[in-house]
């Protein structure tokens, strides 16, 4: 790898990878530049760098991402916030602890990886995670293109003779000058990460209300100085929602945080050992071999591992703040933070606040009564300056970008248009559809077929060896 010196000082990083122009055909486009396809960037700058040979030429890749930058959940990097997986599950280490990409490098390169291990911990803060990828995504600059948004997946060239696909066409447009851009390659991978799901009544765009992954990046410009809400609405139960609901007060002194959740209380998440290893790279095998039938109960049994739950240890420190207001001998109705039980948001509309500014009425439904014997059902008005909702991500990027290929599509699968991929994350066309050595390949919504994991940064590094050879062959032999 070499290493440039721009004039600030700041060393200028370079992959093995080579940009080459939009008009050459290219062995592979990612579509989303997030961990997914960082970790798929790292895997093919190790097997460069072992062994250049390894490949026939060196790979044509482009990355195209919808953010201005590398940006990983920034509307969710609050104060104190700790990662909920391991360091070592980084971008290179279980598939190759000798990668200069790993955590601990990144702590060598930086000269904290004394103080690190002086931490005794496994889990790094949130905000040093994302400089860590930050920082691995700065040596792939040359090959990534920032503020484009991918618009269709189209098909390029045929073949004369069998009418297969040979290569696709990835259709973007530059957020900032709205130039189109048209890619020709024989594979492309879809990482486009999960869109905020705001379900019913909700409203979908509203400025009082927004997703948990906007929460750190917009709530400061909702609210400068001067003008701090008062009330704040919380929808949701699991990790996300609680940090949200446990940071407003401290945000804004003065503030009160409500959490509307569904259930009776808030649940601690699993993560003791043999639960864990329903993330292990090679769980993966294990369920794809599955019947669909097993599969979905299977992961309905693991749930608790990732959804609709909270980390012990928060869950401690929001209980004592709740536990210190009773000493105080506060009513409750006063307390920073309030958990409302069995509520159901059944209707939103627009009000005026006390203090005269817009805001949101809530009308909820408190489903107590399914639960206790004697009481009847009840409704309530909520008024909020705000509405958090943390309700999770739809992961369906990937269905509006190759809508012009759905003709192409299996015979069961054309009716519902629903695209099914292989163990090997390569989606399913008809039988001779498209050339071999050439394919789309679907990372991180394939939790349905490939397990909980999917997602999450459990298995990129080991997946990311897999789709690297599995786009360019037996001779990209990544270092295991």
């Amino acid at each position: 790898m070499s290493v440039d010196v721009d004039l600030s000082g700041r060393d200028l990083l370079e992959s093995e990878l080579q940009r080459y122009p939009d008009d050459e055909v290219h062995d592979l486009v990612c579509i989303g530049f997030g961990p997914a396809s960082l970790a798929i960037a790292v895997a093919l700058h190790d097997t460069l760098e072992l062994d250049a040979s390894s490949l026939s030429a060196s790979p044509k890749v482009r990355f195209l991402e919808r953010q201005d930058g590398f940006h990983w959940h920034a509307g969710m990097l609050l104060p104190g916030a700790k990662m909920q997986i391991s360091f070592i599950k980084d971008m290179a280490t279980l598939r190759n602890p000798r990668s200069e990409f790993t955590f601990l490098n990144y702590l060598h390169q930086n000269q904290r990886l004394v103080s690190f291990s002086n931490l005794g911990t496994f889990l790094p803060l949130r905000i040093e995670y994302e400089d860590y990828m930050k920082w691995c995504a700065a040596h792939f600059q040359s090959v990534a293109d920032y503020n484009q948004e991918v618009q269709n997946v189209e098909v390029g060239k045929t073949n004369k003779s069998t009418g297969a696909i040979e290569s696709f066409n990835v259709v973007s447009r530059n957020l900032q000058t709205g130039r189109s851009t048209r890619i020709s390659t024989r594979n492309v991978v879809i990482a486009a990460g999960g869109r905020p799901n705001i379900p019913k009544p909700l409203p979908q765009r509203h400025p009082r209300v927004i997703h948990s992954s906007q929460y750190a990046t917009h709530v400061d410009k909702l609210f400068p100085p001067g003008s701090h809400p008062k009330r704040v609405a919380v929808i949701g139960g699991g990790q996300s929602a609680a940090e949200i609901f446990n940071n407003v007060p401290s945000r804004f002194p003065g503030a009160q945080s409500l959490l509307l959740i569904r259930g009776a209380a808030l649940k601690p998440s699993d993560d003791s050992p043999f639960v864990n290893e329903v993330f292990n790279p090679e769980r993966v095998d294990d369920i794809f071999n599955q019947s669909a039938e097993v599969r979905q109960k299977g992961i309905a049994h693991d749930r608790a591992t990732n959804y609709g739950v909270v980390r012990l240890e928060l869950l401690e420190e929001i209980y004592n703040e709740m536990y210190t207001c009773k000493v105080h001998r506060i009513p409750e109705a006063s307390w920073p933070r309030r958990i409302l039980n069995y509520r159901t948001i059944v209707g939103v509309r627009d009000t005026k606040l006390d203090n005269g500014r817009a805001g949101v009425q809530l009308e909820v439904q408190d489903d107590s009564h399914k639960y206790c014997v004697n009481k009847p059902s009840e409704q309530e008005l909520l008024d909020v300056d705000l509405v958090v909702v943390a309700t999770g991500y739809k992961r369906n990027a990937h269905e509006e970008m190759l809508e012009s290929l759905c003709d192409f599509m299996p015979e069961g699968s054309a009716a519902e248009k629903k695209w099914s991929v292989g163990r090997d994350y390569a989606v399913q066309f008809k039988n001779g559809a498209v050339q071999p050595g050439s394919g789309v390949y679907l990372q991180g919504c394939n939790e349905q077929t490939h397990g909980l994991a999917d997602s999450l940064l459990s298995i990129l590094s080991v997946r990311a060896g897999e789709v690297v050879q599995n786009v360019f062959g037996e001779q990209a032999q990544v270092i295991a």
